[in-house]
């Protein structure tokens, strides 16, 4: 085989392959050995019709195009690897030449990963969030604590602001009451804005018994949107009571016997939260910094799959899942297409770049994933997954992402070594020393090198053969 690659731009190329027939020869056995258990032929054998009949019968038109789709990936991948080119997708092949007995030739254009060059990125500089943590962050912390713990007791009064109420409601649009606008037994807390717009006033001051009715437009059901009259009956009303914060509410709550120390693991909590987002503003920031300075030529293919792999799990699985269309969507964010389609772009684009300037960064490095590595970012992944470790590694392994995380955990790494080189200060203009949360940096920079495109080496890989 002899093949020869042409650069058509910074990431595409044609392959062009010549194969002398001879090499065909396996490919050409397996071609008879297919269409032998495929067709019978009276006075012969199932499996047993000599190439010659099957020639005379079928055609060797048929054998040559089974034996050349069976031959062209192979051939393809030993181009690209006699090329040392990195492919991305599949190839747009076009068979030149088919000379039976002699020849066959064919070219290969393939979106290709660019040859980047790492700049120099020692004089980025970047700002976060100091970590700060205020008395009144602490007592905000704790009240929420607080309000966990709350119960709530009957009270003959008219309802107030805080109280929990029982509501019976029915919603009419148009002078009818709805098909699904009754319920019964909701319970509801004043001043929470969970309910429909208006219910709040409406039920202030009213006493178990009593009504009202009120003008609200629909959130949901089968006349969302619609304005409707709405009648609220209070069937109970019940006051939350908080307890004390004392010792005796830090015992009850928490491990701690005092209230001091519980509101000192407040603190430290909210330090470790903060710390956490400082590490994932530094990695994020530096992340864009880098990718500022770094030439990026964009696989258009590659561009084009990415958005609207975006978009299809957007509207397939995130809006699915809240009942939502693409239209509405756009109505509550107040974007138009246009914008939406212009802020995918720019999502895919950042996207691809950043998983060419790492997976760079990660070869240039020598950057290597272990065991211990892995299996730690698989677990933050089944987390937020909301699935089990043991379930979200067997729905890994059986998907064939190992690749991908593999992937993930090595950019992060990479990401890593250029926050340690740059230089990162606080808003109090304090430098910010990262090495010394090293799991919180680490999860940082993963979670920030996990918006990359679908299309890796191991993906691309797969879809041309």
């Amino acid at each position: 085989m002899k093949s020869a690659v042409e650069t058509l731009n910074p990431t595409r190329v044609r392959l062009t392959v010549e194969v002398p027939f001879e090499e065909l020869k396996d490919s050409l056995d397996a071609a008879y050995k297919k269409i032998n258990q495929q067709v019978t032929v009276k006075g012969f054998r199932k499996g047993k019709i000599p190439a010659r009949v099957i020639d005379q019968r079928f055609g060797r038109g048929a054998v040559l195009e089974e034996a050349v789709n069976d031959a062209l990936p192979r051939f393809y991948t030993d181009a690209v690897n006699e090329a040392e080119v990195n492919p991305l997708g599949q190839p747009e092949v076009d068979i030149t030449e088919l000379k039976d007995g002699e020849l066959l030739a064919f070219t290969a254009e393939v979106d290709i990963r660019p040859t980047i060059e790492i700049p120099d990125y020692s004089g980025i500089e970047v700002t976060v969030d100091a970590v700060e943590v205020s008395d009144e962050d602490v007592d905000k912390s704790v009240e929420q604590l607080r309000d966990r713990f709350a119960s709530t007791n009957p009270v003959e009064r008219a309802a107030a602001e805080g109280d929990v109420v029982t509501l019976d409601l029915e919603a009419k649009v148009d002078g009818e009451v709805l098909a699904d606008g009754q319920a019964e037994g909701v319970q509801y807390t004043i001043g929470s804005g969970e309910l429909l717009d208006g219910v709040d006033e409406a039920v202030t001051g009213k006493s178990a018994g009593e009504e009202a009715t009120f003008t609200s437009t629909l959130k949901g059901g089968s006349a969302e949107g619609k304005e409707a009259e709405v009648t609220v009956k209070v069937t109970a009303v019940a006051a939350r009571e908080v307890p004390e914060l004392d010792d005796e509410f830090a015992q009850m709550a928490s491990e701690f016997d005092t209230l001091e120390e519980l509101r000192a693991d407040s603190r430290k909590r909210l330090e470790n939260m903060k710390q956490y987002d400082q590490a994932t503003q530094a990695q994020e920031r530096v992340l864009d910094e880098l990718l500022k300075l770094a030439e990026v030529p964009i696989p258009e293919k590659l561009l084009e799959d990415e958005v609207n792999t975006r978009k299809h799990n957007l509207e397939h699985h995130q809006l699915g899942q809240m009942g939502l269309n693409l239209d509405k969507y756009l109505e509550i964010q107040g974007k138009t297409a246009e914008e939406f389609d212009a802020e995918t772009r720019e999502q895919a684009v950042k996207g691809i770049k950043t998983q060419f300037v790492l997976d760079e960064l990660v070869n240039k490095e020598k950057l290597n994933v272990s065991q211990e590595e892995l299996t730690e970012h698989l677990m933050r992944r089944a987390a937020s997954s909301g699935m089990s470790p043991d379930q979200f590694a067997q729905a890994v392994v059986e998907g064939g992402q190992v690749p991908m995380l593999v992937g993930e955990v090595a950019r992060g790494k990479a990401l890593a070594v250029v926050v340690d080189a740059v230089k990162v200060v606080d808003t109090n203009g304090e430098a910010v020393d990262l090495s010394d949360e090293d799991d919180e940096a680490a999860e940082a920079a993963e979670a920030s090198a996990e918006d990359a495109p679908a299309a890796d080496d191991e993906k691309a890989a797969d879809k041309s053969e």
